[in-house]
């Protein structure tokens, strides 16, 4: 999952799959403040170039990372460094045969066999072969210690890659079965270039191939250092030699809370990119409808409201559409350093907030049919959906508020008054209008609830656990393994080690759920586990699931192929496609 600020994989926030913090249309994701719609020219995009608009400032070229995985990162590196799969159309994994080709050789070890394209290059002309696989394996497996990833699952049960110097070829061979098998192997965004970090480490190819499968941590800690903080952008792009292709796109510039540009990469093998130049712009989501009208951009992907859906259907030639997303919006507690380590505590903040009343004021408005989320990680519109939330029990003695209750629980505690700081990223006109609206009902309670929004909420507060209740969404996909690390116990409580369990909850009962849930591959039997997992979040008060996002987009006549995508991978999947009439 990716934080919306991508839930791993980012096509995987992640591990198979995983939740991304996101920024996706009032997802929030971790990063600088987007500029104002009004900071540049209003005049129409050259004419061999698209431009659309994303809220929050791209910030690493590696969006694998605890830190940097999130939409804002992965979204806009979809078409630049490619893998073996993808979230194609309607969300679903798509392989990407121009990348290379997978599939299962056996099930007893459960082995799975990758062969990257002969053709298959890095933008620089270096070939993409055994140690970019190696360095993948390296940061997903876990098995190295001080590579920082956002999810481990999968990837932790297979042996170490049996490739050699110059190779095509690897498999994994797991130790136990997998569920997500399919869209466990390098996928968008996933596969880095081994030949920079070998060179930032000084290390030749060989050294890295050997150390790797020696799992050396001391041999590359230089390695790891580069791969963990080397390609952060603070304002403008690293240097072009470290940041290489594999995908129709290479990244060619930055400026600073403006833009990202990207050209064509004329090392692509597969076909070529229909538009030679793409541009993102740094809008903030309230500005960007604003900006479609003003045409100084082509696409955009506002948070959704009754508003600004007004305004986009008003506009001539514009083509709007609103559709599902596999994004949540939820509150996370801190269980690290805040008064909600005590569960009388977090019962009694969940009986007060309002979760009815933010889908009526916030959502309905806009899909009509919204209701408070039941469970988290299973979306309403999934065809298993009625089924978990059945088996589960749903959201039980919290699917009422209850002021009354919370007030008798905040008294019995002795803890009437509490100061309780909700954090989230900045600007967002809907989570501040919901935190108002949990404000409102909590102070009822006798908590103290304060609005703690800052612009670098996913830069410095959430890592440093500087808040009582996070306000943020989660973008994943279908698959079950995506959303593990969100639920399993850290190694750690701190910004390197979280992966995307933000709020370090941690439960001896659902880690062992989830290992059983993520080695389940019938998917018949998936759904009892995925209910179980559920009944103990709700009875532990791991977050407080709120509503699913509908996912609001909209653009230009004159673009064609642009096809807007349920997954974290966000509209820019097939951004390589985008054309002008």
């Amino acid at each position: 999952m990716f934080q919306s600020r991508t839930s791993g994989k980012f096509l995987a926030a992640v591990a198979g799959g995983a939740l991304l913090l996101t920024a996706c249309a009032g997802n929030d994701t971790g990063a600088d403040k987007p500029a104002a719609s009004g900071s540049a020219s209003a005049s129409a995009p050259a004419a061999q170039s698209i431009t659309y608009a994303y809220e929050q400032e791209f910030h690493s070229y590696n969006g694998n990372t605890a830190a940097e995985n999130a939409t804002r990162n992965n979204g806009p590196l979809q078409r630049v460094l490619t893998g073996f799969w993808f979230y194609g159309e309607k969300g679903a994994i798509t392989p990407d045969k121009d990348f290379g080709t997978y599939e299962k050789t056996a099930d007893d070890p459960l082995t799975v066999e990758y062969t990257i394209s002969d053709k298959a290059v890095w933008s620089d002309g270096t070939p993409i072969d055994c140690d970019d696989a190696l360095l993948w394996w390296a940061y997903k497996s876990g098995k190295i210690k001080g590579f920082s990833a956002s999810g481990t699952d999968g990837v932790q049960d297979t042996k170490v890659l049996d490739c050699d110097k110059g190779g095509k070829k690897f498999s994994l061979v797991y130790d136990k079965p997998f569920a997500d098998w399919v869209a466990n192997g390098p996928g968008a965004a996933e596969i880095m270039p081994a030949h920079v970090v070998e060179k930032q480490a000084g290390l030749s190819e060989d050294e890295f191939i050997a150390a790797v499968k020696a799992t050396d941590a001391k041999k590359l800690e230089k390695a790891i250092k580069f791969f963990n903080d080397g390609w952060v952008s603070e304002g403008s792009l690293p240097a072009a030699e470290l940041i290489p292709s594999s995908g129709p796109y290479k990244m060619s510039k930055m400026d600073a809370g403006q833009s990202l540009t990207f050209v064509a990469n004329d090392k692509w093998w597969g076909t070529p990119a229909a538009t030679p130049t793409i541009v993102e712009r740094f809008i903030a989501l309230d500005e960007q409808a604003q900006a479609l009208q003003n045409r100084e951009v082509q696409i955009v992907e506002p948070q959704p409201g009754p508003d600004v859906l007004n305004q986009l259907k008003a506009l001539e030639g514009v083509q709007v559409n609103l559709g599902d997303a596999y994004t949540y919006e939820h509150l996370d507690f801190n269980f690290d350093s805040s008064p909600f380590k005590d569960k009388a505590l977090r019962e009694a903040f969940a009986k007060c907030v309002p979760r009815q009343l933010i889908v009526d004021n916030l959502i309905k408005p806009v899909a009509p049919e919204s209701k408070p989320l039941e469970v988290r990680n299973v979306a309403p519109f999934q065809n298993n959906s009625a089924a978990v939330v059945a088996a589960s029990g749903g959201a039980g003695v919290y699917a009422q508020q209850d002021i009354e209750g919370a007030k008798a629980l905040l008294e019995k505690a002795g803890k009437t008054g509490l100061e309780v700081k909700i954090g989230y990223q900045t600007p967002n006109p809907r989570r501040t209008a919901a935190v108002q609206l949990i404000i409102d009902s909590c102070n009822k309670a006798g908590f103290k609830v304060v609005d703690k929004g800052s612009e670098d909420f996913f830069g410095t507060v959430m890592p440093a656990n500087g808040y009582d209740v996070a306000l943020y969404a989660w973008s994943g996909s279908s698959l079950v393994s995506g959303w593990a690390s969100t639920f399993t116990t850290p190694k750690k409580c701190d910004g390197e080690n979280k992966g995307n369990n933000n709020g370090c909850y941690s439960s001896k009962k659902v880690d062992e759920l989830i290992k059983k849930l993520n080695s389940t591959v019938d998917l018949a039997a998936q759904d009892p586990l995925i209910a179980e997992i559920e009944k103990n979040l709700w009875a532990d008060l791991a977050t407080i699931p709120l509503f699913q996002h509908p996912g609001l987009s909209a653009w230009d006549e004159t673009v064609k192929n642009v096809i807007p995508n349920p997954a974290q991978s966000t509209i820019t999947w097939n951004m390589d496609k985008w054309s002008l009439s």
